[in-house]
């Protein structure tokens, strides 16, 4: 059964592929792209289920073992990340079928987003340190051909900014793996974690994991988010929603990876991380409250996601490791549920502003509770599925005595919840403005049942949270002792 620990990789991989071939045959690739994400949704449950029977799951590639070998991990943390991003690529799926347009579905959309789950998904899985810099680089190439498709002027200019940052981040990338080669004489992060724990974390080895902390935040938007708000708002809705959803909770993901495994003994460098993650959700919540056009307020409410997860992870006990996973999890799908359910709202409206909303309550009120949910579960309220991650990072934020920083958390989520109530009166009560009056209602069938579909998981996610509490422990138990990923991997 190791074998399936690649198929949630392959799949994608040879749907992208074969869709290559296909590229004037639009319903062609709609079937195919629509099978190949089901089956996939299908593997990855397969995969958490395994996990969960068997304990950890490792494929060594070419048949050299660790550390030698390349070699796959799925442990519980990975796996669940799989499955949540299966299902955040077949629901974006069904919504580009009524909303990307047949000229950027000619034009190698369909290919380029299973290319995209293939980088994230190798990510997830991979246990060389290497390696997960050729994922990161898949992801990315992939990222830039969706950026700039459509070859608006928005788009072009926005995709330059995006280009640069991620080159610089990627050079990084590189010249860290580097010194760490140099350093320490191993890529597989067991390895890597072995010897870093005999050797001791000091000197070279901290600037090392800074400049790691450096790369996977420019690809998270923890801290380093400057270039966050522009470059996702230029893309076709489906797309940001895919980026927002999937991008950079794989930096988030490297971050908890790298900080729990390889660099896992340093106070210091956790000090950082927390202020770090202060640092983003103060300026997330101010941007999300200042600004008043749709996605400038969710994207910036991307930036507080991330810093809320990294904040669990700065705390480091059992209640906030649960916690973070938990509301990982939470956050790819209702990130992505809000940005869908906002592209809907300007289809609708006709635009991005709020004050030239209002009123669309009236005309589409299946759109208005959907985001009205969606909002909720984002800022936690119960029960829906928010409200677990979040009660469990502050119960743990309490217990470690950070005080004064969950008390910062809970206060920036009060100022979420503001930015969201202001976006749905904004756009959904009070009167709507007469452009808007002087048309008639667009149907918007094909875009809200993939959204209702999500809403549906992500009240399910609150409910029924005693059926995935089981596996989130399991996915903390990991991330919190390292011992457990050594030894599967390492066979020690």
């Amino acid at each position: 059964m190791n074998n399936l620990v690649v198929m949630p990789l392959l799949i994608p991989l040879v749907t992208g592929v074969l869709l290559i071939f296909c590229k004037n045959q639009v319903n062609l690739q709609r079937w195919i792209s629509g099978i190949s994400v089901i089956m996939n949704t299908v593997c990855a449950a397969l995969l958490v289920r395994e996990v969960h029977e068997n304990g950890i799951l490792t494929l060594s590639m070419s048949g050299w073992d660790a550390p030698y070998g390349i070699v796959f991990v799925a442990d519980m943390f990975a796996s669940l990340l799989v499955l949540t991003t299966t299902i955040v690529s077949s629901i974006c799926l069904f919504y580009a079928f009524g909303s990307i347009g047949r000229e950027r579905e000619t034009h190698y959309f369909y290919p380029f987003m299973q290319f995209l789950t293939v980088g994230v998904i190798g990510s997830f899985l991979t246990g060389d340190i290497f390696n997960l810099f050729v994922c990161f680089e898949i992801m990315l190439i992939s990222s830039y051909a969706l950026i700039v498709l459509g070859g608006t002027k928005k788009q072009l200019r926005e995709s330059l900014k995006y280009l640069l940052i991620n080159i610089i981040s990627s050079t990084l990338f590189v010249a860290s793996v580097a010194y760490l080669y140099g350093v320490v004489g191993t890529l597989n992060m067991a390895d890597l974690s072995l010897r870093i724990a005999e050797t001791g974390q000091d000197g070279i080895l901290n600037v090392v994991a800074m400049l790691f902390l450096i790369v996977f935040s420019l690809k998270a938007g923890l801290f380093l988010f400057y270039w966050l708000p522009g470059s996702y708002s230029a893309p076709p809705p489906v797309i940001i929603a895919l980026f927002s959803g999937l991008l950079t909770k794989v930096g988030l993901y490297a971050i908890i990876r790298v900080f729990t495994l390889i660099f896992a003994h340093s106070d210091f460098m956790n000090s950082v991380i927390a202020w770090m993650a202060v640092i983003s959700m103060i300026a997330g919540v101010i941007g999300a409250v200042a600004y008043s056009d749709v996605y400038r307020i969710l994207i910036y409410n991307i930036v507080y996601g991330v810093g809320f997860v990294a904040f669990g992870l700065a705390v480091s006990n059992e209640q906030s490791m649960n916690g973070a996973v938990y509301y990982l999890m939470n956050d790819m799908l209702v990130k992505t549920l809000l940005f869908l359910l906002g592209g809907a709202m300007i289809m609708a409206a006709g635009t991005e502003k709020l004050k030239e909303m209002g009123g669309l309550i009236r005309r589409y009120p299946l759109l208005g509770w959907l985001f009205f949910v969606a909002a909720m579960a984002l800022v936690g309220v119960p029960p829906l599925s928010g409200f677990i991650g979040k009660l469990l990072i502050v119960q743990g934020g309490f217990h470690a005595e950070m005080y004064w920083l969950t008390g910062i958390s809970l206060f920036s989520s009060l100022l979420v919840l503001y930015s969201v109530i202001k976006l749905f009166i904004g756009a959904f009560w009070g009167e709507p403005a007469d452009a808007l009056q002087r048309t008639e209602p667009i149907k918007l069938g094909r875009l809200l049942a993939p959204s209702a579909v999500l809403v549906a998981l992500v009240v399910w996610m609150g409910i029924g949270a005693e059926w995935i509490i089981p596996y989130v422990h399991e996915a903390g138990n990991v991330l919190l002792d390292p011992q457990l990923y050594i030894q599967a991997v390492l066979k020690e």
